[in-house]
């Protein structure tokens, strides 16, 4: 049931199966998608955006914006500015939203199985 260095692997467990049905749980996953789904979504959106207009707006795409600069240049380079800053709310997100209720359902885990061994001594 557990591994050489003590920690707990099995899915078996009835604090696994209790955890997983809890409110709390729910709500961990709830949050979680709350951010990813909506964030994926927009993402691929302002991806494909920018695909098809770099394939069928070539006259918009080619607008000088500044210089040599033009509009497909600034599509291109908005992509990574969104991508980090989409890892940025992410990691926000996650250390604001979820990674408290996930500690505290881990806590109950490791409390259920230090106890459970501590039984079977």
């Amino acid at each position: 049931m557990s591994e050489p260095n003590g920690v707990h692997q099995s899915s078996a467990h009835p604090i696994y199966a209790e955890l997983h049905e809890s409110d709390d749980f729910e709500e961990l996953r709830r949050r979680y998608r709350g951010f990813v789904l909506p964030a994926t979504a927009a993402f691929l959106a302002w991806y494909l955006l920018y695909v098809i207009m770099s394939n069928w707006a070539h006259d918009f795409m080619s607008i000088k914006v500044v210089g040599n600069i033009n509009v497909a240049l600034v599509f291109g380079l908005l992509q990574f500015v969104s991508t980090f800053l989409i890892a940025w709310l992410y990691g926000r997100h996650m250390n604001r939203n979820v990674d408290p209720l996930a500690r505290e359902l881990a806590a109950r885990y490791d409390e259920a199985i230090r106890t459970d061994r501590e039984g079977e001594r």
